[in-house]
């Protein structure tokens, strides 16, 4: 009997120990308020919208020391409409990220649900992957920087940071027999930062993007379905005291598209032929703190188009721009106001010809758009 006692002991002294090589962490952003566009298939509109700045989202994240400077890592994360309840990402219960992997001084490699390369590496350079979110978008994010989708099936490796720099790549898997390269992913890029400059740079290649439910990037998760879509691009910014300024290039280059995820009824007429899709994407930003809890800031883009098809091809110009001011009413609680104006010109008889700002219910019936909101968000 003694020994038994001595041995639980030994357990209960042990095993604070034990527990404390391990951890859990809850958090979420809630971020909610009042949009309004005023054209979007004709009419005006006001409504109630969830998630533009940050996405609305909760999930949970852990590691587990393994012993030898090496850890176990995994997080859950679900995105979701505060507006009515339902989860994002086309319903999806951790639709954000879900992934689970170790972690040690040659860096990290994670298998599931996880954030491509343009995503980690090219737009943290943007206004839109970077402090204002989704109503600065690119057209239709057609590069993926304001991380419409994610990739599914995918293994991943991120490298430590070597003073400053940082480089990794991702590869999603199609997950159907027999058709190994039939909507999969592949993507790389990398980063610096070091004193007042920040510089980053990724490439994406997506074979059938958007095809089926099981592959990289599914039907409901996909921007634009293609025979193949690829983006490249790099992007810097610099400190200069209170201010931060910027600039970002990407091309995405879509091969046979057929449709988008964005708008409806489809975009893609029956009986037309798209033979490409091209979007050059030229962005110059700024963000100025007029104190530590309150920032303005400005983004103006210019993308060059090009649409080939069998009812002849275009080209079209979007010329966007975008204003935002942030004030922090505590270190987890801030509120915000945006305004962007898009307009389009160039296009010929095309679903281009009118403009949509990414964000918005519905593409205007004119070549002009202005969206503006303001919310309420909250860290936890």
């Amino acid at each position: 009997m003694k020994r038994q006692f001595t041995v639980l002991a030994l357990m209960l002294a042990a095993a604070p120990t034990v527990f404390a090589q391990s951890t859990v962490t809850l958090y979420g952003i809630i971020d909610e308020g009042l949009n309004y566009t005023n054209n979007t298939g004709g009419n005006h509109n006001w409504e109630l919208a969830s998630g533009y700045a940050y996405g609305s989202r909760w999930g949970l994240k852990g590691n587990e020391d393994l012993g030898g400077g090496m850890k176990a890592i995994f997080a859950l994360e679900n995105g979701f409409n505060l507006s009515n309840g339902q989860a994002g990402q086309g319903g999806r219960m951790f639709g954000r990220q879900a992934y689970v992997g170790v972690n040690s001084q040659y860096g990290a490699l994670t298998m599931g649900r996880q954030y491509d390369s343009m995503v980690d590496y090219m737009a943290p350079t943007t206004a839109n992957g970077n402090w204002a979110g989704y109503l600065f978008a690119h057209p239709y994010d057609n590069d993926n920087t304001d991380n419409s989708f994610r990739v599914s099936n995918s293994v991943k490796y991120a490298s430590p940071n070597l003073g400053g720099f940082q480089f990794g790549g991702v590869y999603g898997f199609s997950n159907t027999a027999g058709q190994f390269a039939n909507n999969r992913l592949m993507s790389v890029g990398a980063s610096y930062s070091g004193g007042a400059v920040t510089i980053g740079a990724a490439y994406m290649d997506i074979d059938n993007v958007g095809v089926g439910s099981t592959g990289a990037v599914a039907a409901n998760d996909a921007s634009f379905f293609a025979g193949e879509e690829r983006t490249f691009g790099a992007g810097i910014n610099y400190k200069i005291g209170s201010a931060t300024l910027g600039f970002a290039y990407d091309h995405t280059h879509l091969e046979n598209p057929t449709g988008n995820g964005y708008l409806t009824p489809d975009t893609f007429p029956a009986g037309i032929s798209v033979g490409s899709l091209t979007f050059d994407n030229f962005e110059v930003n700024a963000q100025y703190y007029i104190t530590p809890t309150f920032f303005v800031g400005g983004m103006y883009t210019y993308t060059r188009g090009h649409y080939d098809a069998s009812n002849g091809n275009s080209h079209p110009n979007w010329n966007q721009f975008g204003l935002m001011a942030d004030y922090n009413l505590s270190k987890r609680t801030d509120v915000y106001v945006q305004a962007v104006y898009q307009k389009v010109s160039g296009s010929t008889g095309t679903f281009l010809d009118q403009a949509y700002i990414t964000g918005s219910d519905n593409s205007s019936s004119t070549n002009k758009q202005v969206v503006t909101r303001v919310a309420l968000r909250h860290f936890f």
